[in-house]
């Protein structure tokens, strides 16, 4: 189960490249638009799938990165 769930992030991922691609290619507005509407879907089933698969994810809280850059605005002034 875990092979096909990576293959699926892998799928998902290679899409997200290929449209990022795409958008930075000449297109009409209603290419543009369904192709960011495109990502948009990619990006998050890309979530999705990987909160299911790794349920256990570390994020850094807002607080600690507001610190440790505080810290290090301050220590680049002093």
């Amino acid at each position: 189960m875990i092979d096909e769930d990576l293959a699926l992030l892998r799928a998902h991922r290679n899409n997200i490249s290929r449209y990022q691609r795409l958008l930075k290619t000449k297109l009409t507005e209603f290419e543009r638009q369904f192709i960011e509407k495109r990502l948009a879907e990619e990006r998050s089933a890309i979530a999705q799938l990987a909160a299911s698969t790794f349920p256990l994810a570390f994020e850094t809280p807002n607080r600690a990165i507001e610190n440790a850059s505080a810290f290090a605005a301050a220590s680049s002034h002093g």
